[in-house]
């Protein structure tokens, strides 16, 4: 059982972190710097953001707090990166942190208590928290990037006006257990 919830774990990483590579493709490199006002949080900052979370939460993930000294959370939310390379850099190294740390656990791992702000967690608790935390800020960039794209935009997901057609071929195969992401049932 411990191994299927990892395993679903980092699927469901994997999913939205393709969601976001999928919406970095649909729009000009130089438009992740754009911000519908000054208020909202623009695609790098909100990269800028995940990629200190995530190297902050994974690095040492079993010995040390995941809020690490060296993390300027703060400074997440300044635009101040030059260009689209470095953004998308922080977003890869991001989640390489992350898988190498989920792809080192055991099963036996999982009930381990870790900290995040002195706050214990288990290690299935601390997972559960940075999925819906890291699905939160995709989804945001999900939508500025469908902002952005406007009629070009290509859906990630059911095509409006398409859940007929898509429920109709599901049912149309026979009922299997897999992941929802694997390719063959998209």
């Amino acid at each position: 059982m411990e191994q299927d919830y990892l395993n679903s774990a980092i699927k469901q990483f994997e999913y939205y972190k393709s969601l976001g590579d999928k919406s970095f493709t649909q729009i000009p490199e130089d438009s992740l710097f754009w911000q519908p006002d000054p208020e909202t949080n623009s695609i790098a900052i909100i990269v800028q953001h995940l990629w200190g979370n995530m190297l902050s939460r994974w690095t040492d993930f079993l010995t040390t707090d995941g809020e690490k000294e060296w993390r300027d959370r703060d400074g997440e939310f300044n635009q101040d990166t030059a260009s689209a390379g470095q953004i998308l850099e922080k977003w890869e190294s991001g989640w390489a942190c992350l898988f190498d740390a989920l792809n080192s656990l055991k099963a036996e791992d999982l009930g381990r208590i870790i900290y995040i702000r002195n706050m214990g967690h288990t290690v299935v608790e601390a997972i559960n928290r940075q999925l819906c935390h890291y699905a939160y800020h995709v989804g945001q960039i999900v939508l500025l990037a469908k902002m952005i794209a406007k009629q070009d935009w290509a859906s990630l997901s059911i095509p409006k006006g398409n859940s007929q057609v898509y429920n109709s071929e599901k049912f149309a195969q026979p009922k299997r257990k897999t992941h929802f992401t694997d390719a063959e049932n998209k």
